[in-house]
């Protein structure tokens, strides 16, 4: 099978070929650029940093982080749209943690990356 994408031909198409059937389906990686996107935020990162040590409130991260806690609840309700942070309710406080283990893998991953 041959390949022609505009105006280029695949110069090694048994490689194409080989590689092809092993990408993700282009709406999961829009998903994946979508992750990275919110990802890309040092504020957000800090954030998900304090809360990969401890579930945490708005509060306690503001004064953590040195923010408001209107900025704090901000970017919490961004990691939570991407389901990389969840909350429960106690009294009057609403803590925060990591969603799953998957989110501290990601980050634990990334810095090892970034410290080589």
């Amino acid at each position: 099978m041959e390949f022609k994408k505009a105006d280029c031909y695949a110069t090694n198409i048994d490689i194409v070929n080989k590689v092809k059937p092993n990408m993700p389906e282009i709406g999961m990686l829009y998903d994946l650029s979508e992750f990275f996107k919110v990802m890309g935020d040092s504020t957000r990162i800090q954030l998900l940093w304090a809360l990969e040590e401890s579930e945490m409130c708005v509060g306690d991260l503001a004064v953590l982080l040195n923010m408001t806690k209107s900025a704090v609840s901000h970017q919490l309700k961004v990691l939570r749209t991407a389901k990389l942070v969840r909350s429960r309710k106690k009294g009057k406080n609403v803590y925060y943690a990591l969603d799953d283990h998957h989110v501290k893998m990601i980050l634990e991953k990334a810095l090892e990356h970034v410290g080589e």
